[in-house]
């Protein structure tokens, strides 16, 4: 029996994270639930085999940190893929089904911020203004980092990923997007190590773009895109848009992978404008509880579970508001239990 953290977050997300787990529990894989107070959240965590979070907006966060850097959970995997009822402002979304890979510890995420004259004893130069950087005004800096062992797990992540999807009948390419025009020495080097990683898997395509152009082509040309790898911000920003694409933020699943352990999270935020109201989309919680039966080996029961949804959003009787239906949280979930 695997045991799961369960830790449904706050305002509108353990509106959708209940039943989730109820509709988990239908499917009989046997798991162990745990919901731990917050106290003990970071030792369940280490005690179990993965955990499925809601959404915070503070009190879960020390638990969500652990789980991101205390397990070094690296690859953020953000899949896009639109079915029949999903609401997508594309004219024809038919055939977008790709994945956003974001490195998930490093870049502007370190959060090493301080005063702009604290950089004075490293003597920096803007190559903009050829200027000390300490002299350009009183402000604030951030810190970009980064590392060519960090870039390169969540690079080697994303082939991988793309070998096993070509293996199921997708293209098998993988795309990077960078500023390393503008940054040649940080972006510059994710780029970098793309490209020689990119040799020791003939067998998937590769390209890579500057990000600017790869938002375009995100939008524009969603369709070419099969699993795209990207540093940590754009990551970040960018699987937000991707997720519109598809349908909106109410049907994004997210996973958040490492070496040896991997958490399950929505990635919609807690909704607090419509807490208590019970119409949240639960489709994101419910399809990254999916992902969270792949890694367990539970791929059967991954696959009932989409499937259900799949067949509830193709009815289209039982939609919530964000998906142009009048549904209740709860009559959408009853909808995916009749189609078990």
């Amino acid at each position: 029996m695997k045991r799961v953290v369960a830790i449904p977050g706050e305002d509108a997300a353990p509106e959708a994270f209940h039943p989730t787990v109820e509709l988990v529990n239908r499917l009989g894989v046997g798991l162990e639930w745990v919901f731990p107070s917050l106290a003990d959240a970071r030792r369940e965590i280490d005690r179990s085999d993965t955990t499925l979070f809601g959404a915070t907006s503070g009190p879960s966060a020390p638990a969500l940190f652990h789980l991101r850097w205390g397990r070094r959970t690296y690859a953020n995997v953000r899949p896009t893929r639109w079915i029949p009822g999903f609401t997508s402002p594309l004219r024809r979304p038919e055939g977008v089904d790709f994945v956003i890979v974001r490195e998930n510890l490093e870049d502007l995420y370190v959060r090493a911020e301080g005063d702009v004259e604290a950089l004075a004893p490293l003597a920096l130069v803007s190559e903009t203004s050829r200027r000390p950087v300490h002299e350009l005004g009183p402000g604030r800096f951030a810190l970009k980092i980064i590392t060519e062992a960090g870039s390169a797990r969540v690079l080697r992540f994303g082939f991988e990923l793309a070998r096993r999807r070509k293996r199921a009948g997708r293209p098998g390419k993988v795309t990077v997007g960078t500023k390393h025009n503008m940054l040649p020495r940080s972006d510059g080097l994710f780029r970098d190590v793309a490209f020689a990683l990119a040799r020791e898997y003939p067998d998937v395509a590769f390209e890579s773009f500057i990000v600017d152009d790869f938002a375009h082509r995100l939008v524009a040309r969603p369709h070419e895109l099969d699993v795209v790898v990207l540093p940590n911000l754009y990551g970040d920003i960018l699987s937000d848009a991707a997720a519109a694409l598809a349908g909106g933020l109410g049907v994004a699943a997210s996973g958040c992978y490492g070496d040896d352990y991997a958490y399950f999270e929505s990635a919609h935020g807690t909704a607090p404008d419509i807490a208590g109201r019970g119409i949240i989309n639960p489709t994101a919680t419910i399809l990254s509880a999916a992902l969270m039966l792949e890694y367990l080996e539970m791929s059967d029961a991954a696959a009932r579970l989409r499937a259900a949804v799949e067949r509830a959003y193709a009815a289209g009787e039982s939609l919530t508001p964000d998906q142009g239906g009048k549904a209740t949280t709860k009559e959408f979930c009853a909808a995916v239990a009749a189609r078990l």
